[in-house]
């Protein structure tokens, strides 16, 4: 047996609402192809950044170490969030919420260690 608030039915909004989200963007992509200009001249089709003038190659190789600093703050960025709530909630976790973060930061120092020991954050 079926509760009411089970029904398909219930979605019929929610699967409105999708089909005429897609419908739009179908519809708005098509309609600027077609009614679009298409005059493609040397100056069009040359790249363009932000106002600036393209030099030189965009293929040139990157230094791994920055995007291996970057990833790494992303991380540690990640993990202090999850410290919020807890600071939030701090005196209702009681002794138990306290020995969680103290787990939670022990892990967290212990992965501190390894990048520090790998040499991650090396720019040699």
């Amino acid at each position: 047996m079926l509760l009411l608030e089970q029904l398909p039915v219930n979605y019929a909004p929610v699967a409105f609402q999708f089909f005429v989200a897609v419908g739009f963007v179908v519809v708005t992509m098509l309609a600027t192809h077609l009614i679009g200009p298409k005059r493609k001249t040397s100056d069009k089709l040359t790249p363009f950044e932000s106002g600036v003038e393209v030099q030189g190659n965009a293929r040139h190789p990157m230094s791994v170490k920055y995007f291996l600093v970057a990833i790494l703050f992303v991380l540690f960025d990640v993990e202090v969030i999850f410290m919020y709530p807890w600071a939030v909630n701090f005196r209702e976790l009681g002794i138990l919420g306290m020995l969680e973060m103290f787990t939670f930061m022990i892990f967290l120092l212990l992965g501190f260690i390894y990048i520090i020991k790998k040499g991650a954050l090396n720019w040699e």
